[in-house]
């Protein structure tokens, strides 16, 4: 029975026609746009070991209304190739479904629309079978991942029905002969900054730090259409989605397998992954990031949130110059005194003041301290930084590389 989110808010009617198998359970959603080696990634989806449920690879090929004619090209190219994989490799346990959406309107033609259509379809399909808490995973046209992948799902969500999504752990290629070394040492900057910026707000005692990468998520279906399904971005689609989970305390790390983004150049979104590797090479500079003081200037902060729950007439010169200036800037003391009135006790506090200083409120924040406190510092800084304050590794002299080695060791 099509629910009240599939009736009112997908976008297409529904885009398969082979009806999905009894079992149905785990479902991977590929949004495809300009992509050569497509197959590679359908490939290791196929070789990864069989979950006891079936599995369904939705892949979205899509271009939009202002789309070169050589991409569009290229997209029925892949289409078409694709198709043909599809034939050979379906089965009972795992089916690939490739469908096509071109000339999307150009306001919304991206990878965030690409996403949702997918999306919207695995849920419709997990609705069919009376399965709705089935798993949608997002994944690239350019990513692989390791064998046990299905398996390592089922299991996370088996041992964790509270929980309603998953960061999935992933490693980007450091070395080898696919790509140029230039790119591999920007893409390990870029890891390195996307490491720290999450372990900083983790030694920060900020309770919603995660992850958040789109080849590199996983949802349930009933979830998923609940908080109202993916947004139509053109980037930055896998942030405000699941930063809905992560407010409601409902998304966790999945560590015990692993996504393999791809680390080369892309100029399919306006800022991400491939956007910050194009930039650093084309550029000739190293990646800077943000500075650790505005960490450790927001540890004071959210340590004292019991004080200022505690006392409506706390003394804000308690908190640090620049934590005291952007909660001006937000106006968050009348925020914090509607948020105090309407709750009875510390732990309905600190929930409902966490869900307004969301992940995006802490983007802003170190925005601000960029702006107006503290310069930016190179990632190399950032990570030894982390090495030693969160970590509590001495390892201080550690080049990026082997930083960021470090990091992923003893973080998974």
């Amino acid at each position: 029975m099509p629910t009240s989110y599939l009736i009112n808010r997908t976008l297409f009617p529904p885009q398969i026609s082979t009806p999905p198998n009894a079992n149905l359970g785990i479902i991977v959603v590929i949004p495809c746009y300009n992509e050569k080696h497509l197959e590679t990634s359908l490939e290791s989806l196929y070789l990864a070991e069989n979950p006891s449920c079936s599995v369904e690879v939705i892949v979205v090929v899509n271009d939009g209304e202002q789309t070169s004619d050589a991409i569009k090209m290229a997209n029925l190219k892949t289409h078409g190739k694709a198709l043909f994989w599809a034939e050979k490799h379906n089965s009972n346990k795992k089916q690939f479904h490739i469908i096509y959406h071109a000339d999307l309107p150009h306001k919304k033609a991206g990878v965030g629309l690409a996403r949702k259509i997918g999306m919207d379809e695995a849920a419709l399909r997990l609705e069919a079978v009376d399965n709705p808490s089935g798993i949608i995973l997002g994944f690239d046209a350019d990513s692989l991942c390791e064998k046990n992948y299905f398996l390592a799902i089922e299991d996370h969500f088996k041992k964790h029905p509270e929980i309603q999504a998953a960061s999935l752990w992933y490693e980007h290629p450091l070395g080898g002969g696919d790509y140029e070394t230039d790119i591999y040492q920007a893409i390990t900057q870029y890891e390195l900054h996307l490491r720290y910026f999450t372990l900083a707000k983790r030694f920060a005692n900020y309770p919603h730090a995660f992850e958040t990468i789109g080849s590199s998520m996983a949802v349930r279906a009933d979830a998923y259409q609940q908080q109202g399904g993916m947004n139509t971005r053109k980037a930055g689609e896998d942030f405000y989605f699941l930063n809905k989970f992560m407010v409601l305390g409902k998304l966790n790390e999945l560590n015990t397998t692993k996504v393999i983004p791809s680390p080369r150049i892309s100029d399919r979104v306006p800022f991400g992954t491939g956007k910050a590797v194009g930039d650093l090479i084309q550029e000739q500079k190293n990646l800077l990031t943000y500075a650790y003081q505005s960490f450790v200037d927001f540890k004071k902060f959210n340590d004292l949130i019991p004080d200022i729950y505690d006392n409506e007439g706390f003394d804000w010169k308690k908190i640090p110059a620049s934590v005291s200036a952007f909660l001006e800037s937000v106006d968050a003391e009348s925020k914090i005194s509607e948020i105090r009135k309407n709750t009875t006790d510390y732990a309905s506090f600190e929930k409902r003041f966490y869900r307004w200083f969301d992940p995006f409120m802490v983007m802003k924040f170190v925005h601000f301290c960029r702006d107006h406190f503290y310069e930016n510092i190179s990632v190399g800084e950032a990570g030894r930084w982390i090495m030693k304050e969160y970590f509590k590794n001495e390892k201080e002299d550690l080049e990026e590389k082997e930083l960021l080695i470090e990091t992923r060791k003893i973080w998974r």
